[in-house]
This record gives structure tokens, sequence and C-alpha cells, in this order.
């Protein structure tokens, strides 16, 4: 019962920690990656796109008001060959923030 207990445990952690792995030739890439480590492994992406949004925070009565920082937002697609549909990467600041495939 104890290995059985510790086994359903185990599978939930795994479930929840679980992010978006893609195969990149003979390295597995996730978000934990820094972008540079990313280009390292699978190369120059195919596309870039890159916009800067401002940033908003809320007022006390319910509005919002620009705090004058800048977020700069870079899309980067991967295109993976044939039968794997392309990698998405969204970067913000500099930072990996998802991974997904192209719908």
């Amino acid at each position: 019962m104890k290995k059985l207990m510790a086994f359903v445990v185990m599978s939930c952690v795994a479930i929840t920690a679980r992010a978006d792995n893609f195969r990149c030739g003979k390295w597995i890439v996730n978000e934990s990656l820094l972008p540079t480590e990313l280009v390292a492994k699978c190369g120059e992406p195919d596309s870039r796109e890159q916009r800067t949004e401002d940033v908003y925070a809320r007022n006390v009565g319910g509005g919002t008001y620009r705090t004058g920082a800048v977020s700069v937002i870079e899309t980067w697609i991967f295109k993976r060959g044939t039968g794997a549909a392309p990698m998405v990467v969204t970067i913000i600041d500099g930072k990996i923030e998802s991974i997904k495939r192209q719908e």
C-alpha cells in the first residue's frame, strides 16, 4: 500500500511540474533555458518578431495608470521539420516565458 501511495504522489508531482519540452536535434529544450542557450541548442529561429508594451498598474479606485515601465516581448518561431509543428517561443524582458506548438 505504501508503494502505491508513493507512486500516486510522484505521478501527481510529475504532472503538475511538467512544462512543454521540445526536441532540437539531440537536445531537449524547455522554458528553464536562457534565450542564448536556446539558440546554442536549436540554432537561430526561422522568424523573430519584437514589440514593446507599456506596463500598467491598478489604482485603488479601480482604474489603471501607466507606470512608465516598458516590456519588450519577442516571439521566435523554430520550424522543426516535416511532421513536427513549429515551436513558438515567447520571451519577455529577456526571459523565456513559454514554449508552445504553433496552432
